[in-house]
Order: structure tokens, then C-alpha cells, then sequence
């Protein structure tokens, strides 16, 4: 396979374990990120991924620290893609954001570099004309705890050679995933397709009064005997890539249910209370409320 150096843009909740996984399995990975601040977060994020990699993985402390050694940070682009060939872009979902960002990574990035996008909901498509390699450029989507839920959604456009398909499907197998590689352009592909809307009607039952956070998961959880809740499960995504994806709803739909589903996240994203990253979301963190013994009865 032709991928050894892997950059890994944007440093937020999923860019984080993408870039330590990645490098947990060898490859030489640099972490790039807008600002020495947005590095500062992005270190502590990966730094705090080993209990959940040892609970989950039983990875020992002297493994975890490996990995950790193949990892390096940077706040210039230009510098961190000068040997890439693959770029993972992480980036808020925003497609203003991300077609910005490919109009200056195209300028600076080798010609062999493969550009992907871990887009939640936006297709290639809608960005592949702000990249100057159609043919190299790909939907690279990953689940939230990439160690333990390990797919890896690959999406090209039409102009995607298969090759650049054949070979992410190599790496996603070389970093411990399972690829799952779809035939035509899918907003949200296939784990979002179904994940989204059920996460917008637990949002919306919460943000229309009609039940708490908790007794939303309590109910999901007993009626279907899954682990986790809707209201459980945005605290872990951060409720600002969900918030920006239904920002970019509202552009085209006239919703007033989802008008407010935003404005009251919004408030709690305001409040610093986005999610487990920042300590608090629906529930507190590190110890939720939802994992007490006595919370189901």
C-alpha cells in the first residue's frame, strides 16, 4: 500500500481518534489544527483516549505511549502535507468551512496526496469542485469511538478513480477497520441515514417539552434493550457538528420545531455544555448519570 504519512485535519472529537488510531497502527501521522489553542485542546483529547482504549481494548500504557510516538501536531498546513499521501479532513460541518479548506490544502499538498473527508452528511460532490484532483478525492466517514465501533464508510464521486477506492479500502483494513464501500452518493451515508433522524426526533421530543433527557434514553434503552440512549449518544458526537448540520437544514426548510431544536442547542453550546468533551452536556461527565446502577428504575 502506498499510504505511510497521514495528515489528519481538524483535531475535534473524531479528528482526534482518527489521528491516534492511525497512528497506533504505524503510520506516520501528523495532526493538523488552526491555532496553538484549537492544538492544546486536540492533545488533550487524544491524551484521554486511554482508559476508554483500555476498557475497551485492554491496550496497556506502554502501547497507548507507542502510539503516541508516531504522532506529531502542527498549526501550518503547508508544512504538515509536504510528505502526506493521504489528508483526512475533520473540519467543522459547515460546507463553507470545508470548501475553503480545500482550496488551500489543493495549492500546498504533493500531487500524490488522496484528499477524504470525514464528512457527516455532506457528499463529495458537493466539494470536489474546490479540490484540484477529482480523481484522488473521496468521502473517508468513520463512527464515534473508532477504536471499538470500527467502520469505515468510503463514498467517491463519479470522478473518483478506483484505485484511490481500492487503496482507502486497503488502509481502512490497515488501521483496524471494516470498509464499507457505497455504490452512489448517500447524504449521511448509511450509518448517518439512519442515525440522524432518530437522533432530530429525540432532540425534538426534548426540545418541544414533551420529555427530559433522561427520560428519553431510560425509555430507549428498557423498550429496546440497546446500552445507550439518543440523548446519551449526542453527548459523546458533541452537539456542535449536529447543531451545524441543522443549521444547514434551516437554509432550505422553514421548520419552526427545528428552529427551536437549534436555538436551545445553541444555548447549551453558548453555556459551554456541548458534551462529554467539555464536561458537561445532558449529562455531567466523567461520571454521567446514565451509567448509575439505579438509573433505569
Amino acid at each position: 500500500m502506498t499510504i505511510q504519512n497521514v495528515v489528519v485535519a481538524g483535531g475535534g472529537v473524531l479528528g482526534s481518534q482518527i489521528a491516534y488510531q492511525t497512528a497506533l497502527k504505524n503510520f506516520h501521522v501528523t495532526l493538523y489544527d488552526i491555532s496553538d489553542e484549537s492544538i492544546t485542546r486536540s492533545k488533550k483529547r487524544v491524551d484521554s483516549l486511554f482508559p476508554d482504549y483500555q476498557a475497551d481494548t485492554g491496550l496497556t500504557e506502554e502501547k497507548f505511549a507507542a502510539g503516541l510516538k508516531n504522532l506529531n501536531f502542527s498549526t501550518n498546513l503547508a508544512n504538515a502535507v509536504q510528505n502526506a499521501d493521504l489528508v483526512i479532513e475533520a473540519i467543522p460541518e459547515k460546507l463553507e468551512i470545508k470548501q475553503a479548506f480545500y482550496q488551500q490544502l489543493s495549492k500546498v499538498a504533493p500531487d500524490k496526496t488522496i484528499f477524504a473527508s470525514n464528512s457527516s452528511t455532506l457528499t463529495p460532490s458537493m466539494m470536489v469542485k474546490d479540490v484540484d484532483r477529482p480523481a484522488k478525492f473521496v468521502n473517508l466517514h468513520f463512527a464515534n469511538r473508532i477504536w471499538l465501533f470500527n467502520t469505515a464508510e468510503i463514498m467517491g464521486t463519479p470522478q473518483t478513480a478506483p484505485d484511490t477506492i481500492e487503496t482507502l479500502t486497503k488502509f481502512a483494513r490497515a488501521i483496524g477497520m471494516v470498509p464499507i464501500i457505497l455504490k452512489k452518493e448517500q447524504p449521511g451515508y448509511v450509518l448517518n441515514s439512519l442515525l440522524v433522524p432518530f437522533e432530530i426526533a429525540a432532540l425534538k421530543l426534548w426540545a418541544t417539552g414533551v420529555a427530559d433527557a433522561s427520560t428519553i434514553d431510560k425509555d430507549w434503552i428498557i423498550s429496546t434493550g440497546a446500552k445507550m440512549g439518543p440523548m446519551a449518544t449526542m453527548d459523546i458526537i458533541g452537539l456542535r457538528t449536529p447543531y451545524y448540520v441543522g443549521l444547514e437544514y434551516l437554509k432550505t426548510h422553514d421548520d419552526p420545531v427545528s428552529k427551536l431544536t437549534m436555538q436551545k442547542m445553541k444555548e447549551m453550546i453558548d453555556a459551554g455544555h456541548s458534551g462529554k468533551d467539555d464536561g458537561q452536556g445532558f449529562y455531567h461527565y466523567p461520571n454521567p448519570e446514565y451509567l448509575d446502577p439505579n438509573f433505569l428504575k
